[in-house]
């Protein structure tokens, strides 16, 4: 009976030894290290990818926002697993796609309605937008719902609209989309692209100056 009590003890003893020294080191030591190396070598990416405008963190270049005004350069459709009503900067509550097939009665309401919008908000005095003209990414949301980037083509497509209603050159707007568009990752990877809350901080600085 003594035997088996002390057995017990000793092997409770060496279990919570083991939690213990196992609690430190995942728990403590790796997260540590881990955090310190994140922190040494990709700052910028450890602490969400973070974009400062006037001295203050605006969002991150990884989500995509919604809510500009027609003044700005319009981010693609976010439509996705839950509305988000509490911070409207950030429209889903979750991320990921609707999953709505490519013949589905609502997605092809949605995308016939975004069409129709995107050909209103973008023709001008000197410049009608055709059906022809609009690329997917202006009437679809992506897969997680919160892409930050568009295509330089949805990009160019909103050229007139920002230089009529900022009071600026077409060209001026076009040279702002071509400076920041990004080209495909090491060469071949995605597609080119263009960060929205980037472009539209430019967009800022430039109507800003005059």
């Amino acid at each position: 009976m003594n035997n088996s009590v002390t057995n017990t003890a000793r092997l409770l003893g060496a279990a919570l030894r083991a939690l213990l020294v196992l609690t430190v080191v995942t728990g403590v030591l790796y997260p540590l290290a881990i955090t310190g190396i994140a922190q040494g070598l990709f700052p910028g990416k450890a602490n969400g990818s973070e974009i400062k405008s006037d001295g203050r963190v605006v969002g991150s270049s990884l989500i995509g926002q919604q809510g500009y005004s027609l003044d700005y350069f319009q981010p693609r459709p976010a439509n996705g697993l839950g509305e988000n009503s509490v911070n409207t900067q950030y429209k889903l509550l979750l991320s990921g796609a609707t999953n709505l097939a490519a013949d589905n009665k609502d997605l092809i309401k949605q995308v016939e309605k975004a069409k129709a919008e995107v050909i209103k908000e973008n023709s001008t005095a000197g410049y009608t937008v055709s059906p022809s003209q609009v690329p997917a990414d202006a009437v679809t949301s992506s897969g997680s719902g919160l892409d930050p980037d568009i295509s330089p083509l949805y990009a160019g497509l909103q050229v007139h609209r920002i230089a009529e209603r900022n009071h600026l050159s077409v060209a001026r707007v076009q040279r702002l989309v071509d400076d920041h568009t990004e080209g495909r990752t090491l060469g071949f990877i995605g597609e080119p692209r263009v960060g929205v809350l980037e472009l539209n901080i430019a967009l800022k600085a430039l109507v800003a100056k005059g």
